[in-house]
């Protein structure tokens, strides 16, 4: 194993970028690139349960995507299909409990059975929990939530920021530490809006299938040697 950093964060979220053009640089098709990206979720996946990360948020598939061209969109669903059915034993294997954020009535039946089944079967593992955000976009989030408050019937007065956490997709998981996106790409692209208002990012140009366990532990490692302030002064300048 990798030394092990200092400071664990409890929540990591990693917008997976770069599978198009990995797949360009080594003269492949653009769906190689997105089954080479989901390869190299079991060592990451493995590398925070390892050193005690809570909570692994993975953007896989936005409420955007869908305008990509078919045949892509297509593969994508069949990669996931199959990424499911070839770990679901390996993710329980390392206490991994799987949990879906995002529209999963929205997507095709046959792949909305075999995440709600996947669920089932990792329910009972506490040692990582790996939230899948496949059809989820921040707006619609937020959107989603207003929606439910309306309908709920609560009183103006009565909306507050704790209220809003309950009714996201996200309710009951903490807001991530350290927000990870790979290929260089200087964009939030709709990612957790609501939940990473003090996130610590960290952007590297590595492309997703490229982004080993290793560089996950630089990121963590600079992540802690920043300080969080959430909105309040340095402490050394609270001490001057």
């Amino acid at each position: 194993m990798n030394e092990i950093p200092a400071k664990i964060p409890v929540h990591i979220a990693i917008i997976m970028d770069g599978n198009g053009r990995w797949a360009e640089a080594h003269g492949l098709p653009r769906l190689e690139g997105h089954r080479a990206g989901t390869e190299n979720l079991r060592q990451i996946i493995k590398g925070c349960a390892e050193i005690g990360v809570q909570h692994l948020t993975l953007y896989a598939f936005s409420t955007e995507n869908w305008r990509r061209p078919k045949a892509e969109v297509e593969g994508l669903l069949t990669i996931l299909e199959t990424y499911l059915d070839k770990e679901v034993d390996e993710l329980c294997a390392e206490g991994v409990r799987l949990h879906h954020i995002g529209r999963l009535e929205a997507m095709p039946d046959p792949v909305r059975r075999k995440v709600e089944h996947s669920m089932e079967v990792t329910c009972g593992n506490t040692r990582l929990v790996l939230h899948l955000a496949w059809n989820y976009g921040g707006r619609d989030e937020i959107v989603h939530a207003v929606q439910r408050i309306i309908e709920d019937g609560i009183a103006p007065e009565a909306v507050t920021e704790g209220l809003v956490d309950q009714y996201l997709f996200t309710c009951g998981t903490p807001d991530p530490d350290l927000i990870i996106r790979t290929s260089g790409e200087m964009r939030v692209s709709n990612f957790l809006i609501w939940q990473g208002a003090y996130s610590e990012w960290y952007v590297t140009p590595t492309l997703w299938p490229d982004f080993s366990k290793k560089e996950l532990y630089k990121a963590i490692e600079i992540f802690g040697q920043r300080e969080r302030r959430f909105g309040k002064i340095s402490s050394t300048e609270d001490e001057t």
